[in-house]
């Protein structure tokens, strides 16, 4: 519990750091975190936090965006249809529900977030494990 609490606080979307900022820090509390946790059992709590981490994250990255024009530039940048685009960017409803948006979960995909650099809690694990 004391791991999402803390990760809750690093992904909060007030703190103004911008995305940089929060690769690295989510890369080095994720590693250290399940590096000294590594041999106890947790893969299926892992499977299940990933989901929230993931949604979290893409709620922080919208908010990062701001501005409608920001907004649906970016949606087109991630191969969504302009008229797609549009409706999104202008969606009035809040971050949190917004972040598990068909639309959204197109844009920024799990494989998209892991090529961006973003930490992956299962990725980490099963590294640590192999060996």
């Amino acid at each position: 519990m004391e791991f999402l609490i803390l990760l809750k606080s690093i992904t909060k979307r007030s703190n103004g750091k911008g995305l940089s900022w929060l690769k690295n820090r989510l890369t080095e509390y994720i590693r250290g975190w399940i590096g000294y946790y590594y041999l106890a059992d947790m893969k299926t709590f892992l499977q299940r936090t990933e989901e929230w981490y993931h949604r979290r994250i893409r709620c922080y990255i919208w908010k990062c965006w701001k501005r409608v024009r920001t907004r649906f530039t970016n949606l087109m940048k991630c191969g969504i249809g302009r008229w797609r685009a549009w409706q999104w960017a202008n969606t009035l409803k809040g971050y949190w529900r917004i972040a598990t948006s068909p639309i959204l979960k197109c844009a920024i995909t799990n494989d998209g977030l892991v090529r961006q650099c973003y930490p992956s809690l299962l990725g980490i694990y099963t590294k640590l494990h192999s060996n």
